[in-house]
């Protein structure tokens, strides 16, 4: 591949990104608005023709990591472990 094409995908790989960051804010916008239109309807369910959408409250439980360092910090130490991976970046 030679520069120039290097250049291109380059090039096309900063507007699709620009492009997924703009449909982001788009589905954001989206769901906020029929989240409010649930919340001005109290309800975790509605039904619009062939969709139906659920916005239900859901608990779960996580471990508070955090916590667990500073109450016992060797114990943490002695169950972490080091991963290697590789991050892709293309900077202007």
């Amino acid at each position: 591949m030679s520069i120039n094409e290097l250049e291109s995908k380059c090039r096309k790989l900063q507007e699709l990104k620009d492009f997924e960051t703009e449909v982001k804010a788009e589905i954001v916008t989206v769901e906020s608005e029929i989240k409010s239109l649930m919340q001005e309807q109290d309800t975790e369910e509605l039904t619009a023709g062939q969709y139906i959408v659920r916005w239900a409250t859901v608990l779960t439980n996580r471990f508070d990591t955090t916590a667990f360092k500073k109450a016992l910090p060797d114990l943490y130490h002695s169950y972490t472990k080091q991963i290697t991976s590789r991050r892709f970046t293309i900077s202007e």
